[in-house]
């Protein structure tokens, strides 16, 4: 039976809303021993902790905003998730990560101070409650390399959800020692440049598996919802990038999730 991780996945999504026992049972069955739960904002921390009252020995919750979804009192958000961390803090220490957070400037640009306040915010949280962080980035490349770079050899840790960058950013973002790659759909695509990335500047020890779901499916679902048991199919890929067995990656990665996490 394999042993895999998926690092991000929405499951408390309304896309699941219908059958959402069923996914479960489909990611158990494809060997998901953990499906980790990145929040969007103070709205939705509700439907996450629900799913993970309800496996509770599968679904592990993160506390984060999205910089998609910042108000213009964002700092309120972040008031109120702050609370949930210290009261986390007091036990039972249920939040396993700081996310999703980050930079994301592709559909607006207008409120890029914004986005870096919150996101150094929440870099800061990391660091104080020592949970990794887990870093939204797009259309943001040079500017989270500079948000990130004094970070260099700190203690700071998490992961680059979504990875899609080029080998010179890769390059760039390995220097961030105690940063993971998370790596998804977008590594079936046909015009994907992952996997000469991955070949050329990112080792296998430096790599976590995740879906995203529902957004972003491996091929050969795309254009349906994702869901978690398609980690598989991302795993069989990297087996493909990396030229070993799938068992090597599945136990791997699987290691690289449980170190980053601690769990």
């Amino acid at each position: 039976m394999r042993r895999l991780i998926d690092t991000h996945c929405h499951v408390y999504d309304e896309a699941f809303a219908g059958d959402l026992d069923q996914v479960i049972s489909r990611a158990r069955n494809a060997g998901a021993v953990r499906l980790l739960l990145p929040n969007i904002n103070e709205d939705t921390v509700s439907a996450m902790l629900h799913v993970c009252d309800t496996w509770p020995d599968l679904c592990l919750p993160m506390v984060g905003l999205h910089p998609e979804d910042l108000k213009t009192d964002f700092s309120s958000q972040l008031s109120f998730l702050k609370t949930l961390l210290d009261a986390d803090r007091r036990g039972p220490c249920r939040y396993v990560g700081i996310g999703e957070t980050g930079l994301d400037l592709y559909w607006d640009s207008s409120r890029t101070a914004d986005q870096i306040s919150s996101f150094r915010t929440q870099i800061g949280w990391a660091l104080e409650y020592d949970l990794p962080l887990v870093v939204h980035a797009r259309a943001c490349d040079d500017l989270l390399y500079e948000v990130m770079s004094p970070y260099c050899g700190t203690a700071l840790r998490g992961v680059f959800h979504c990875f899609s960058g080029d080998s010179a950013q890769a390059a760039r973002l390995m220097r961030l020692e105690g940063f993971m790659f998370g790596i998804g759909g977008t590594l079936t695509y046909r015009k994907s440049q992952l996997p000469e990335t991955l070949a050329a500047q990112i080792p296998l020890d430096r790599v976590v598996l995740e879906t995203d779901c529902p957004y972003l499916p491996p091929v050969p679902h795309r254009g349906q919802r994702n869901e978690p048991s398609y980690v598989s199919l991302v795993a069989d890929r990297l087996a493909q990038v990396y030229g070993c067995s799938t068992a090597e990656i599945d136990a791997r990665t699987t290691a690289n999730a449980m170190g980053l996490f601690r769990l």
